[in-house]
């Protein structure tokens, strides 16, 4: 079987795998359209003198698409690695032609895909429920899939290094609500200490990224005539890039072949 095969049957098995867990297959699409339910239609964020939601709504569209691309591929794959641990089957893989690599990559071809459709779906509510102004992009496409894949290698980092799936959860949540509202997402920068390291948070340059491209700011046709505005996007994109290719390479370094 070739490299590609191998690699196919591996995203086919990880979707499938995915579909039957329909709980899973609902939260996925459900949380982030609460979150716009509550920031966007609920507390009704619009522009102010300033403090928590009161940017125009298409500020928060970064936010809203940080949602699911981190909290979904850090449980789902984190979830999944312990699994594997759990019922030593990493070991029976190493019998077998996959490489770890090949079964991450696989792993994150199923989350790009999922999360790619949320994705889509969290930018039509933002715009019709939140009533945000937003460019669409084709730049969103590799933001949304490179930061999924940044964020499955750190959840194939997290399954290594958990106990268990409970475990994994915990962690997972732990880690991803800090990141969640430090990464200049929500809460603008100048509402946190200046000394907080937001460059730390692999979450920031998509955030920033996604904000640089997607956003248009009252008074604007598009993004795009806001100065620097390319600019800034094509460079959080390279390094929302290179964060994918390291976090994914760690990850699959991480997989262990026995348990």
């Amino acid at each position: 079987m070739s490299r590609a095969a191998r690699v196919r049957a591996e995203t086919v098995a990880a979707g499938k795998a995915f579909l039957r867990r329909r709980t899973a297959v609902f939260f996925t699409f459900f949380f982030p359209a609460i979150i716009i339910l509550i920031f966007g239609v609920l507390i009704r964020t619009a522009g102010g003198s300033g403090g928590v939601f009161t940017e125009p709504p298409g500020y928060y569209v970064p936010g809203y698409l940080a949602v699911v691309v981190l909290f979904t591929p850090l449980s789902r794959v984190g979830s999944e690695v312990a699994r594997h641990r759990e019922g030593n089957r990493f070991e029976k893989l190493a019998t077998t032609p996959l490489r770890r690599w090949e079964w991450l990559l696989g792993q994150t071809l199923v989350n790009v895909a999922v999360i790619g459709v949320a994705a889509a779906g969290i930018l039509v509510l933002a715009v019709a429920g939140a009533g945000a102004s937003v460019r669409f992009s084709p730049l969103l496409i590799p933001f949304v899939a490179l930061g999924t894949a940044l964020f499955c290698g750190f959840g194939a980092l997290l399954g290594r290094l958990a106990d268990s799936q409970d475990g994994v959860i915990a962690a997972s949540n732990g880690i991803a609500l800090p990141i969640l509202f430090l990464s200049e997402t929500f809460v603008p920068p100048s509402l946190l200490p200046a000394w907080l390291p937001l460059w730390l948070s692999p979450l920031t340059y998509f955030s920033r990224g996604v904000r640089a491209v997607a956003y248009r700011p009252e008074g604007t046709l598009a993004s795009s005539q806001v100065p620097g505005a390319t600019a800034s996007a094509e460079a959080n994109l390279a390094i929302v890039a290179v964060l994918a290719v390291a976090f994914f390479l760690a990850g699959a370094v991480a997989i262990p072949e026995t348990d």
